[in-house]
Order: structure tokens, then sequence, then C-alpha cells
């Protein structure tokens, strides 16, 4: 589970969204308001094809790169976040109201753990301020295997 925070203009997603494309002279389309909703629904990582294949079943019209533009759109003005684990696949996850955190990514099955700790993030800028270093961002994937895909000891 995700912790949230307030958004600091306390807009909602939707409402950022328009904000967004009226200020890039875009259209706010009901293709662009469908993927939204569907995206918000995800719980997780989603790549665009699969996004794709979800709208797709709520109208057949809407095509693949509409999609991908709208994760774009979505991306840049801070609704998804566009994550690339070990399979070189891009995804994107929900971004709006939702506090920082790193992954754990299985290499066998691709089973993604969201994970916090404080002790972790209080450590990261303990090295960033040792270094000289002020953080703007950071990202910390670790890879390995679940328990599921890990050999057995006899």
């Amino acid at each position: 589970m995700r912790a949230t925070k307030e958004p600091k203009d306390r807009l909602t997603p939707h409402q950022a969204f328009t904000t967004y494309l009226q200020e890039h002279r875009l259209k706010i389309t009901p293709q662009r308001r469908l993927i939204l909703d569907i995206f918000l629904l995800e719980p997780g990582h989603v790549s665009s094809e699969e996004l794709y294949a979800k709208v797709k079943k709520r109208d057949a019209s809407i095509g693949q790169a509409t999609v991908y533009r709208t994760l774009k759109l979505l991306a840049g003005c801070g609704l998804a976040e566009a994550v690339s684990f070990a399979d070189g696949i891009t995804r994107y996850e929900p971004h709006f109201g939702v506090e920082h955190h790193d992954h754990l990514i299985c290499e066998a099955c691709g089973q993604t753990i969201e994970i916090v700790d404080p002790v972790i993030e209080r450590r990261q800028v303990e090295l960033a301020a040792k270094y000289g270093f002020s953080l703007a961002r950071h990202k910390m994937d670790l890879y390995g295997q679940c328990p599921d895909c890990r050999p057995k000891k006899n």
C-alpha cells in the first residue's frame, strides 16, 4: 500500500490533467479522459500495451498511439511516473499524491514490490550531504529473486 500526501494545490487528478493540457494548448478529449480514468484504477505498474488492452475493452476506437501519447502527457503533468526495470519495458505508475517509494524486483517472474524505509531514506540524504550533493530526487531498485522463485534449500 502506498502512503499518500496532500497535493499542494488540492487539485484532483482530472483537474491537474485539464490544467496541464490547457497550459500546453491541447484538448481534453473523451479519449484522454477515459485513458486517465483507467490508468488511475491501476494498482501498480502498467505498460502502454497493458493499458491499451484495458482501454480497448471500453472503447475499441482508441488506438495504441493515443494511449502511448496520453501516458507521456500524464507523466509530463506529474500524474504518472515512467519506470523501467530489468526487462526493458517502460511501465507507468500513478504519481499524483503518492509518497516516494523504492522497488524490489524479482528477476525471474517480474514481481515488483514497493517499499518505503525511513532508514534508507535518511541514509541517502546523509550520503548526499557527505559528498556535497543537494538531492533533487532519487530512484532505488533492488533486484533479486522473490521467495517463490528462489531455489529451495534442502
